[in-house]
């Protein structure tokens, strides 16, 4: 198992795809590391791991905060000694239009997608340096980062600008042996799937709309030792959305 005993950090891990994410590495045996804004649901997906036989710990955090995020990274080495994989998970979506955008909700949503990223990859980086192996990082952007709808200014943004500080730190950490990488989702089911029709899944060339678990292996791939000759790269995982034509047909 590659990610034996391996200490992976989560932001936005208590539900959706980050909750996703957390019990895939557990099962591959990694210790992992929950960090959100939500401690009721934090604890309980911690709570579920444990009681599949994972080793999980939950850590408070505002990503916002430049010191929330090192004492996340400071309480992960105290408990664990060490930091292999940081997944940069967590975001929230605004979509208004440009005219009715505040100031405040255009930096809230870039300090919650964008900054984070820098800040929890500066922190981690500074313990997966220390490591003999390095370490490995992925940032989940969106294929909204390559097309859009309207009025998604500020997530469009905080995207774009995750695909593109993801070839920067992979750069900057490379003489570090810390792979960067950046997965874009596309629509990605995080309820019921009765909730989704015929269509919903139809207009994928997949044929079906995402599951967090689609996500995570991808996660998985990224971060395996093994495939270190992988760093910079944008990974779209979209069921063919990005790349599929079309047409109004009358």
């Amino acid at each position: 198992m590659d990610f034996l005993n391996k200490v992976v950090v989560i932001t936005g891990a208590a539900k959706g795809i980050g909750r996703g994410v957390a019990a895939a590495y557990s099962i591959k045996g990694a210790k992992v590391v929950l960090a959100d804004v939500d401690p009721e649901e934090g604890e309980q997906t911690v709570t579920e791991i444990r009681n599949q036989g994972g080793e999980a710990l939950y850590v408070k955090t505002d990503v916002r905060s430049e010191t929330d995020i090192i004492q996340l990274m400071e309480v992960t080495i105290q408990t664990f000694g060490r930091i292999d994989i940081l997944i940069n998970n967590a975001g929230k979506g605004v979509f208004k239009s440009p005219f009715e955008l505040t100031i405040e909700e255009w930096d809230d949503c870039l300090n919650t997608n964008l900054r984070s990223v820098f800040l929890c990859s500066r922190e981690a980086a500074r313990y997966m340096r220390e490591n003999p192996t390095g370490g490995a990082i992925v940032n989940i952007a969106s294929t909204r980062a390559l097309m859009s709808e309207p009025n998604s200014e500020a997530y469009g943004a905080s995207k774009g600008g995750i695909v593109a500080i993801t070839h920067a730190l992979a750069a900057s950490f490379s003489q570090d042996m810390i792979t960067v990488n950046a997965i874009s989702p596309g629509w990605i089911h995080n309820g019921d799937e009765a909730e989704l029709s015929h269509a919903d899944h139809e207009q994928h060339l997949s044929k079906r709309v995402g599951k967090p678990s689609d996500i995570a292996k991808a996660c998985l791939y990224l971060t395996n030792p093994t495939n270190d000759f992988v760093t910079g790269i944008n990974l779209v995982v979209d069921g063919g959305m990005t790349r599929k034509m079309i047409y109004v047909e009358e």
